[in-house]
């Protein structure tokens, strides 16, 4: 049987039935004017029409500008101008700008304030940036961002939760919709946000004794709250604390803008009306926000993990907030920390001179006596030598010593010996508003370090610093009791823990605060989260540290009859 041949080659008939990448055809396409065909009858373009596809001619610029607002790190102002569909190449969702009509309260039910804690670093919990967070009221974790892209509409189309807050300007958005909710509800979320009281409510703190509840129930009274110890920062709560109770400092930090300060002055506004919030949810603060601030801008030698002396801290946070209010290293009284703390003090110093005489005998020479004005924020005490050894009737005596005794070195009478100096110590007039005393308990040597056990007996009101100051009737009518009352005391206490180490025992530094209540002329006792009352003749019977005196002001009946 013959076989009939093909019309065609092989390879024509597979080149023709098998089709062509639609890459190929596109290329391959000829132009419509060089075949003289209409669009109509044109194969390229009856391809493309049927299946759809067209060339991306976004080009790189607005690709990466997309990229950036729908991972939130542009402003929400931005975000609001333009639609979600022209940020990115791919179709999103439709945003919403308003809820629709009847439906303003959805998802609000699912808010759960007892799980919204804001005192921690405004941080996303996924890409730990702090640029555009937003807090998630569902879960209270924060996330960065509300675009079609970024980690908070992730999260509400995963975990279900819809409603968040911007942390920045307090708005309140539903995802992934998109549109901001402004139900009254949501006030007193924004409140504890960013407590802020009026001048009013500010001038009434130490008028009108006032008691609150947070959501568990549990009762609380504004500005004596436990203060959270995350691990060894007792020493930063006992300090913040004190000066949470500085009536102008406290005032001045609840009422003042400071937006445009430093972050270290912006987070410590923030802590202090945490501190005062009648409206809280909780019955405690929690320092986070502030403490790692301080660690970054001392070079962490402030830490949240490592125990500090108070003092140190007090020292240096004073000298910071100073500077980051604009207040100038040399010009005295340029900032509000000066114009509270700060005062004059002028010291006397002669060396100790002496040489051999004829008969071979020490003779001692008066040298010149120089004389300085310095300036202070904190005056130190010193306490005497605690006895090296006790018998068996005295072995439970615990050495003691009044707070004037101490005092007595800043009289201008009474030399001290620094090495080869005597040095004399007097307060110079006009004495500041707040006094703050540093009573010295520990020494170190190079075997040792040392702790003076010695308990100081104050008044808790009406102490005379007249005797302690230089007279000067420009100022002050000579004789002029100086009255300071007690406002806050930093105790110290050692409690004996026992380890493997060689000594045996160690010794843990515990630190606590007891604050004045002035409405109701009572005393409070802080330690981290425990709060409890005490009587005002129990305070001295504690290892005293650290104390803020306040100047007692004098009336316009008194100035006059001392005139």
């Amino acid at each position: 049987m013959v076989k009939r041949q093909a019309t065609e080659p092989l390879e024509e008939a597979v080149a023709a039935a098998s089709p062509a990448s639609k890459r190929a055809r596109v290329e391959a396409a000829p132009d419509v004017s060089e075949l003289g065909l209409s669009s109509g009858a044109s194969n390229g373009t009856s391809l493309l029409e049927e299946n759809g596809d067209t060339p991306d001619i976004l080009d790189a610029a607005e690709e990466r500008h997309g990229e950036l607002e729908e991972a939130g790190a542009l402003q929400d102002e931005v975000e609001d101008d333009v639609d979600d569909d022209e940020r990115s190449a791919m179709p999103a969702a439709t945003r919403q700008k308003a809820p629709a009509e009847g439906y303003d309260d959805l998802y609000l039910d699912t808010i759960d304030r007892s799980l919204l804690d804001f005192d921690f670093e405004k941080l996303c919990s996924v890409t730990l940036s702090n640029i555009n967070v937003y807090a998630c009221l569902v879960c209270g974790k924060y996330y960065q961002g509300r675009g079609p892209k970024s980690q908070a509409y992730f999260h509400a189309l995963e975990g279900g939760h819809h409603v968040y807050v911007n942390m920045e300007t307090k708005k309140v958005y539903v995802l992934p919709e998109g549109y901001e909710v402004k139900s009254k509800s949501l006030e007193d979320i924004k409140f504890v946000v960013d407590p802020k009281l009026s001048k009013s409510e500010v001038a009434q703190l130490d008028k009108v004794p006032k008691k609150e509840w947070d959501l568990g129930g549990r009762e609380y009274i504004p500005g004596f709250v436990g203060m959270n110890n995350i691990k060894a920062n007792d020493y930063f709560n006992v300090v913040i604390h004190a000066l949470a109770h500085v009536p102008p400092l406290r005032n001045f930090f609840m009422l003042e803008d400071l937006s445009t300060t430093p972050q270290l002055t912006q987070r410590f506004s923030i802590l202090v009306r945490k501190i005062w919030n009648p409206r809280a949810f909780k019955a405690h603060v929690s320092p986070h926000e502030l403490l790692q601030e301080i660690s970054l801008r001392s070079s962490k030698r402030f830490t949240l993990t490592e125990q500090s002396d108070p003092v140190d801290f007090l020292s240096w946070f004073l000298n910071n907030l100073h500077l980051a209010l604009g207040g100038s290293k040399s010009k005295p009284g340029s900032s509000i920390i000066q114009q509270i703390f700060q005062g004059k003090l002028k010291v006397e110093s002669q060396l100790i001179t002496a040489r051999a005489d004829a008969g071979d005998r020490l003779r001692f020479e008066d040298a010149d006596v120089k004389t300085e004005i310095t300036r202070f924020l904190v005056l130190t005490l010193d306490l005497p030598a605690a006895p090296l050894f006790q018998d068996e009737i005295d072995r439970n005596i615990i050495p003691q010593v009044p707070l004037t005794t101490i005092l007595a070195k800043y009289d201008g009478v009474r030399a001290q010996e620094r090495l080869n100096t005597r040095v004399r110590y007097r307060l110079l007039h006009p004495l500041p508003p707040y006094l703050l005393f540093h009573i010295k308990r520990f020494s170190r040597n190079k075997f040792v370090a040392e702790r003076n056990p010695t308990i100081v007996t104050f008044p808790v009101r009406s102490l005379d610093m007249g005797p302690y100051v230089e007279p000067n009737p420009a100022l002050a009518a000579p004789g002029e009791p100086i009255w300071y009352d007690l406002v806050a005391n930093i105790t110290h206490e050692a409690i004996r823990s026992r380890d493997d180490s060689v000594e045996g025992e160690a010794e843990r530094k515990v630190w606590r605060v007891q604050l004045r209540d002035k409405s109701r002329e009572a005393w409070f006792e802080v330690q981290d989260l425990f709060v409890e009352g005490v009587a005002s003749e129990t305070l001295f019977t504690k290892e005293s540290y650290l104390q803020v005196w306040e100047r007692r002001r004098v009336t316009g009946r008194r100035r006059k009859n001392a005139a």
